[in-house]
């Protein structure tokens, strides 16, 4: 590969069909790229085993080639950084692990769901990990992990420092300044109780691995970032940039895919809705166009460029853009 290519990509879990929130993140993430005139690749997350299924990995694959995305590598494809199946490349995580075992970065954790339920009320915004874990395993002695040990599996953490330059970092399409408190993220999960992968670990050393430079994602993994610039520190990795757009929302701000769950792009093709046509009102909802129209895909990959909103501002899917996108 040359060095100086851009490769970004998208990584969806196969949990259940996608939605139009996925196809916005997707899109935009795939113009980015296509843009550059970079690679991008398909990884199909399904590290959290009990939540995947394979039927939706086919499922979301005919949704993307639909909406007019198209990929380099993936797992249908090969490519030189196969598999593209995160089941298939544990062996990396498990040495990932070990490096920052290693080096001290990790400490067992015996809290039980029941112990940390106390944390669900406390408000956290825009979280991909819920609440800070407020450390009650963090300085225990090796006579008290041992007594722990004998009841419960552990889960391993990460010893987030209380400062990092990983706090603080520049988003890649808004242009913001993004900075957060170090303390206040909290240690965080790297492998389960239940052997199970943390989506922070498996997303960084997949990313490394396959020499992304781009990653482009939804709002609501904003705090996943300085979580994930952390690890890369600690594993001594080169981080690519990271850019986030906002989440969409009815007028009401109630996130969209939560609200309908109709509006997956499955059921939009079943109620006869052309590609183009949701191309057109997601590019609109962007602001890369004034008014919706039909496009396809690729007609957007010169328009491209920052959101009209910022991250944590939602776009707002009104009722006059949905009659649009239903032929009204």
């Amino acid at each position: 590969m040359n060095h100086t290519t851009r490769r970004g990509r998208f990584a969806p879990t196969p949990s259940g069909l996608l939605h139009l929130g996925n196809a916005f993140t997707a899109l935009a993430a795939w113009l980015q790229i296509r843009q550059a005139g970079g690679e991008f690749a398909l990884r199909v997350e399904d590290i959290d085993k009990p939540r995947s299924r394979q039927e939706w990995v086919s499922l979301q694959l005919q949704d993307l080639k639909w909406l007019g995305i198209d990929w380099d590598e993936g797992p249908d494809l090969g490519g030189a950084y196969a598999p593209y199946t995160q089941s298939e490349r544990e062996n990396l995580y498990e040495e990932a692990l070990a490096r920052l075992i290693s080096s001290g970065m990790l400490y067992p954790c015996y809290c039980s769901r029941k112990d940390l339920a106390q944390l669900a009320s406390a408000p956290h915004g825009l979280s991909s990990e819920g609440p800070a874990y407020p450390g009650f395993c963090r300085h225990l002695t090796e006579a008290e992990q041992a007594a722990k040990a004998a009841d419960k599996s552990p889960s391993l953490r990460f010893f987030m420092p209380a400062s990092s330059p990983a706090c603080q970092f520049r988003d890649s399409l808004s242009g913001e300044n993004l900075r957060f408190d170090c303390e206040s993220l909290g240690d965080f999960v790297v492998r389960r109780a239940d052997g199970i992968f943390s989506y922070q670990l498996a997303v960084t050393v997949d990313d490394a691995a396959m020499a992304i430079t781009d990653v482009l994602r939804g709002a609501d993994l904003l705090d996943s970032t300085p979580r994930q610039l952390a690890l890369y520190e600690a594993l001594g990795l080169h981080a690519p940039a990271f850019a986030h757009v906002p989440l969409i929302a009815d007028a009401s701000g109630e996130r969209l895919s939560k609200r309908d769950k109709s509006l997956t792009l499955a059921s939009l093709r079943e109620r006869g809705v052309r590609p183009e046509r949701l191309v057109g009102a997601l590019a609109s909802l962007a602001g890369w166009i004034d008014q919706p129209r039909e496009l396809h895909a690729s007609e957007l990959i010169s328009l491209f460029g920052p959101i009209k909103t910022k991250i944590n501002s939602p776009l707002i899917f009104d009722r006059e853009l949905e009659a649009w996108l239903f032929g009204g």
